[in-house]
C-alpha cells in the first residue's frame, strides 16, 4: 500500500495548489481517449479524490463530472502500490452494494493506476471501467496504463509548479510531445490495428501491426490508401460512415473486410473516437481495427443452423396437429376436445413464426411486437374487414420465451370470447389498451356488445392454463370481473419477462 500517513485536511491542501477549477485538462483527454482504447474498455476517466467527492477531470465514455466520494473505487485504488484491480463488483463484497455498480454505469470491471505525487501524496486513479466481468488486463494493457498514469502525473505537477507562466506552456508542449511519442510506441507493439486521423478525416498514422497485417509498405495507407485495401462490397457503406462521423463527430464504428497478407479478406470491427481541445473542437481521431473474423464465421454457421431448426420446429407443430387431427377422426366422442387443443397447438405455432429469428422475408419487425402477435393470433376473427378487436396505447418487443405464454393467454381469451362473449354477438367487440406501469407492462381487455356473462363458479381447464401462463411462466398476475357489458380482465406482467434485452437493461 502506498505511505500516506498525512491528515486529510494536508492532502487537501495539497490538491488545492493543483487549481483544478481552472479546467485545461485537453492533454488529458487524449490519454483517456487512448487508455479506452489499448484496454478495449468504453470508459477511462482521471480522477481526483477529494474529501465529499471525486471529480473527474478527464473522461471518455461517461457524461458524470463527478461522484461522491463513499462511491469512489478510485479511493481504493490511489492506496495501492500497483494496478487496483476488481475482476466483477458484484462479487466483491467492498463494492457489491455500490450505487455505480447496481446503477449506472454498472461497473463490473475497474482496473485503476494509482496516482500519486513526487511528495508521496495520494491524489487519484487512472483508470478504465467496463459493464462485464474481466479477468484482469493484458501485461501489455498493464504497462501502457501505468506509463499514462505517470504521463497525467508529468502534467498535473508541471501545472502545480507553474501554472502562469510561459514556462507552463513550455512544458505541457513538451508533455504533449513525450505522450505523442508514448503513443507512437505502445500503438506499435499492440496487437490491435491502430490508426490516427486528423480533423479532416486525413489519414496520417497505422501502427506497425496494420502494415503487418495488410502486408504492404509502411505509409502506403496514409491519406485515402487505406480504401484500397478494403473488400468492393464494403468500401461505399465504410465512405459513408466515416463521411457521416467527420461531419457530426459521431464516434466510429463499423465492421468490414481488410484485405489479409494471407490473401483474401478478414472481417474487422472499426472503432474510432474524437479527441477534443478545451473549446470542443475536434483536434485528432484515434481508431482501432479488431480482427473479429472467426466470431463472424461461427455466428454465420449458428444462423444457419438456427434457421434449420426453427424449420423443424414449425414442422413439428404440423405434424402434432395432423395426429390430433387423426385421432378425432377415428374417435369422434373426442371431436370437441381435439379441435380445441389443436387450436391451442395452431396458436403456440403461429406465435413461433412471429419471433423465430429466421422467419419468411415477408415477416417484418413489426411482428416481433406485443401488437404483431395479437393481430396474427386475431386474424381468424376477423369479420369482412370490420375489426372486432381494438388496440390502443404501447406495443413492446416480445421475444420467443415470452410469445409463447402470451399465445396461450391471448388465444384462450379470445376462444372464450367467441363462445360465451362480445365476438359471440355481430357487433360485439374486445378492446385492448396496453400501458407501463412502473416496472410491469399492464394489458386491459374488455369487451363490449356481447351477451352478459354470469361469473363462473368453478375454475376449468382454460382459466387454469390462463394463469399458469401469466403467473407461472411470465411471472405476472391477473385479474378478472364479470361485468354487465362484458368480461374485464387485467394483466401486470414484468418487463424484463417480456424480451430478453429488458432483462439485460435492468
Amino acid at each position: 500500500m502506498a505511505d500516506w500517513h498525512g491528515l486529510e485536511t494536508d492532502r487537501a491542501a495539497v490538491l488545492a495548489q493543483y487549481d483544478l477549477d481552472a479546467g485545461g485538462f485537453a492533454t488529458l483527454n487524449r490519454i483517456t481517449d487512448f487508455a479506452a482504447a489499448l484496454c478495449d474498455a468504453p470508459i477511462a476517466l482521471v480522477s481526483i479524490v477529494e474529501d465529499v467527492r471525486q471529480r473527474f477531470i478527464a473522461r471518455t465514455g461517461l457524461e458524470a463530472e463527478e461522484t461522491p466520494r463513499e462511491l469512489s473505487f478510485c479511493a481504493h485504488a490511489m492506496l495501492d502500490d500497483a494496478i487496483f484491480i476488481v475482476p466483477d463488483a458484484r462479487l466483491d463484497p467492498r463494492f457489491a452494494d455500490n450505487a455505480l455498480v447496481t446503477g449506472a454505469p454498472h461497473i463490473r470491471f475497474y482496473a485503476g493506476a494509482p496516482l500519486v505525487d513526487e511528495d508521496g501524496v495520494p491524489l487519484g486513479a487512472l483508470c478504465v471501467i467496463e459493464d462485464r466481468p474481466r479477468a484482469d488486463l493484458t501485461a501489455l494493457q498493464r504497462q501502457g496504463l501505468t506509463l499514462m498514469a505517470q504521463q497525467v502525473l508529468a502534467a498535473l505537477q508541471s501545472r502545480r509548479r507553474d501554472r502562469a507562466t510561459n514556462a507552463r506552456q513550455l512544458r505541457d508542449a513538451a508533455a504533449l510531445a513525450e505522450s505523442n511519442g508514448l503513443f507512437r510506441t505502445l500503438a506499435d507493439t499492440m496487437p490491435q490495428l491502430v490508426w490516427a486521423a486528423r480533423p479532416d478525416g486525413y489519414n496520417d498514422y497505422f501502427n506497425a501491426r496494420w502494415y503487418e497485417y495488410i502486408g504492404a509498405p509502411v505509409g502506403s495507407s496514409e491519406g485515402e490508401g487505406w480504401v484500397d485495401i478494403l473488400h468492393p462490397d464494403d468500401k461505399d457503406h465504410a465512405l459513408d460512415r466515416w463521411s457521416h462521423s467527420l461531419q457530426t463527430g459521431e464516434p466510429y464504428e463499423i465492421e468490414y473486410r481488410l484485405r489479409h497478407n494471407e490473401g483474401g479478406h478478414r472481417w474487422t470491427l472499426g472503432r474510432a473516437h474524437p479527441i477534443r481541445d478545451d473549446h470542443g473542437r475536434i483536434i485528432r481521431w484515434i481508431g482501432t481495427c479488431t480482427d473479429i473474423h472467426e466470431q463472424k464465421m461461427m455466428m454465420e454457421e449458428r444462423e444457419m443452423i438456427a434457421h434449420e431448426l426453427s424449420h423443424r420446429i414449425k414442422n413439428i407443430f404440423s405434424v402434432i396437429s395432423g395426429l390430433v387431427g387423426l385421432s378425432a377422426r377415428e374417435h369422434p366422442e373426442m371431436g370437441a376436445v381435439a379441435e380445441d387443443l389443436r387450436a391451442r397447438i395452431l396458436s403456440l405455432g403461429r406465435a413461433h413464426d412471429f419471433v423465430r429469428p429466421h422467419g419468411e422475408p415477408a415477416l417484418s419487425r413489426e411482428h416481433t411486437t406485443l401488437w404483431g402477435v395479437l393481430d396474427q393470433l386475431f386474424a381468424p376473427y376477423r369479420d369482412k374487414g370490420r375489426p372486432r378487436f381494438i388496440l390502443s396505447g404501447d406495443d413492446p418487443e416480445v421475444d420467443d420465451r415470452s410469445a409463447t405464454p402470451l399465445a396461450l393467454l391471448f388465444h384462450e381469451l379470445a376462444t372464450n370470447a367467441a363462445k360465451y362473449g362480445a365476438l359471440s354477438a355481430a357487433g360485439g367487440i374486445v378492446r385492448l389498451h396496453v400501458a407501463q406501469e412502473d416496472e410491469d407492462i399492464r394489458i386491459d381487455w374488455r369487451e363490449e356488445g356481447g351477451p352478459a356473462v354470469p361469473p363462473m363458479e368453478a375454475e376449468g381447464f382454460g382459466t387454469r392454463l390462463m394463469s399458469l401462463s401469466v403467473e407461472r411462466q411470465l411471472g405476472g398476475r391477473m385479474t378478472r370481473n364479470w361485468q354487465p357489458g362484458g368480461l374485464e380482465v387485467s394483466v401486470w406482467i414484468p418487463r424484463r419477462a417480456m424480451h430478453r434485452a429488458q432483462q439485460e437493461k435492468a
